[in-house]
């Protein structure tokens, strides 16, 4: 089975991170309003960013590092821009 990390860009441009085994159900669950948090109140959303995973675990790892980026790295990441986030993942980058 494979598990996705999925990014969001909701209404008011900013961006909500989240993993799933089922891509095309999660995107719908977050717009038709089916679980209350982050994104119901900034409908609608749109998928701008996918990665698969083997595991469950690995998706989830990967969900909680991207959330404590910065926007320009997650841009960086949206975007697959690798260099670019090969910069930012030296400390001594500035943004």
């Amino acid at each position: 089975m494979a598990f996705y990390l999925y990014i969001l860009e909701c209404n008011d441009k900013s961006f909500y991170i989240g993993h799933t085994d089922n891509i095309e159900k999660r995107i719908c669950e977050h717009n038709e309003k089916k679980h209350a948090g982050y994104t119901s109140s900034k409908l609608p959303v749109k998928l701008v960013s996918v990665h698969l995973f083997g595991t469950r675990d690995e998706a989830l790892a990967a969900e909680q590092q991207v959330k404590k980026w910065s926007r320009k790295k997650k841009e960086a990441l949206i975007r697959e821009d690798w260099d670019l986030l090969s910069k930012f993942a030296l400390k001594k980058f500035k943004e």
